[in-house]
């Protein structure tokens, strides 16, 4: 376990010595955004985090991981010796499964050590002994990544939303399925050729059995639910259904009446008692949940204090996912001390390593923009606009120049440009208003990608 001090409670100087079982992709990504952002990581910790051995079958693969994160860790064959090693604090279990995953973190409970997983099969199916067990050794067993990828819903649920009495949730929680869904409605395609689609692309299974058939998101669903209403986990009664009997035509005619069919988990609080289902469901096309795309994922949750609040991001992938698996490292590296310094802090990270940053002038921030100009409709106007901007090394992304209505002598000119610095930009739209064909003020609207 972590070092003690001569008080004999833990020493905060000591590093968080893991044990990583499993280096397939997010084990991979673990060890990457480990290495890239150790620093930082440490400063929200208040200590270090260190990988220090991995167990995985392919013992090459893992050496070459570790190779390429810059790190150094023992590598093992051996799982069982992890759980058992003393001088490991944490576990972090990603192996996937039911069998084998449970008897390590089941060993690794009553070991005395914590426990960090990305496995919601596991937790879905025997969450209740694991947590049961966790509570009598006193120690944690920490599963952000298990849903959502790298969203951190549950962190929110536990903690964000603790005031309020959960009322409802309902989530795309399955990338695969709402890929064939969206890819669905705008290619209007059949659903077995776009099932093919996503297989090629990597983002379906070769047996996607778990995915399309709702398995998967009734696992991360039972979850959410156990957490949002302080029940036990019931995997075993939620009712499921998949999308692999979805007809295009019916995407296509949802849309007709302003719908989108996306695969809900949905969870409720009601009278009677808890809904816990998974099936296809039209949403209309204006809800925010309905525009969620792709593989992403989207978690709704609707509170009595806060109201509803959506959660967006990826829902899976190396580095998501490895971003849930650290936050929960984190976690555990702060509860392990008992000096009340190391709780949460206010500003997220540890006093002693808060630092200042100059705070860049506008003038210096490089952003796109969205230009609007009112000018008369005579020759030569755009050309002494484009002339203005290119005098200063700003590039059109895109023009439309409007037609004039009817009787109207002028008309609007509408200009996306690449990303320029903010100076240049003012110099430019100062040039363009002295234009005497220009009336008025140039309207300008900044743009991010926000990718």
């Amino acid at each position: 376990m972590a070092a003690q001090s001569e008080a004999g409670g833990v020493n905060a100087s000591a590093a968080i010595r893991v044990g990583l079982l499993g280096i397939g992709t997010v084990g991979g990504g673990t060890f990457s955004v480990l290495a890239r952002n150790r620093e930082e990581i440490r400063r929200r910790a208040g200590r270090d985090i260190q990988i220090t051995v991995v167990a995985d079958r392919d013992t090459q693969r893992a050496a070459q991981v570790i190779d390429a994160a810059g790190l150094n860790a023992a590598i093992t064959a051996d799982a069982f010796s992890v759980v058992n090693d003393p001088a490991i604090d944490v576990v972090v279990e990603l192996i996937g499964g039911y069998t084998v995953a449970r008897e390590l973190v089941l060993t690794a409970i009553a070991a005395g050590k914590h426990v960090v997983t990305a496995n919601k099969a596991l937790l879905a199916t025997h969450g209740n002994e694991i947590f049961a067990a966790a509570r009598e050794r006193g120690v944690m067993v920490a599963f952000e990544a298990a849903v959502g990828g790298g969203i951190p819903i549950i962190k929110a649920l536990r903690e964000g939303l603790a005031a309020n009495r959960i009322e409802w949730i309902a989530g795309i929680i399955n990338g695969t399925s709402n890929f064939i869904l969206s890819a669905m409605r705008d290619k209007g395609l059949a659903f077995d050729v776009v099932l093919r689609e996503a297989q090629a692309l990597g983002y379906a299974e070769a047996d996607p059995t778990f995915d399309i058939e709702g398995v998967d998101a009734a696992h991360k669903l039972t979850l959410l639910s156990a957490i949002a209403f302080g029940t036990p986990i019931e995997f075993e009664r939620a009712h499921v259904e998949g999308i692999s009997r979805l007809d295009a035509v019916d995407i296509r005619y949802a849309g007709e009446f302003g719908y989108r069919i996306k695969l809900l988990g949905i969870t409720r609080r009601t009278d009677q008692g808890i809904e816990l289902r998974v099936h296809p469901t039209l949403i209309p096309e204006r809800r925010l949940i309905a525009n969620v795309e792709g593989v992403m994922n989207a978690v709704l949750v609707k509170a009595d204090a806060v109201g509803p609040t959506l959660f967006y991001g990826a829902g899976a992938g190396a580095e998501p996912t490895a971003s849930a698996v650290i936050a929960d490292l984190v976690d555990v590296a702060r509860m392990l001390t008992a000096d009340p310094q190391q709780r949460v802090p206010h500003l997220a990270f540890q006093a002693d390593s808060i630092a200042a940053v100059p705070v860049l002038p506008m003038d210096e921030v490089v952003t796109a923009c969205y230009l609007r100009m009112r000018v008369h409709d005579r020759p030569g106007v755009l050309a002494d606009i484009s002339r203005a901007l290119a005098d200063r090394s700003i590039s059109i992304e895109a023009m439309v120049q409007k037609e004039p209505a009817v009787g109207e002598a002028s008309v609007d000119i509408l200009m996306l440009t690449h990303a320029t610095v903010e100076r240049s930009v003012n110099a430019a739209i100062a040039t363009i208003e002295a234009l005497p064909a220009v009336i008025g003020k140039v309207t300008r609207i900044r743009r991010e990608p926000l990718l």
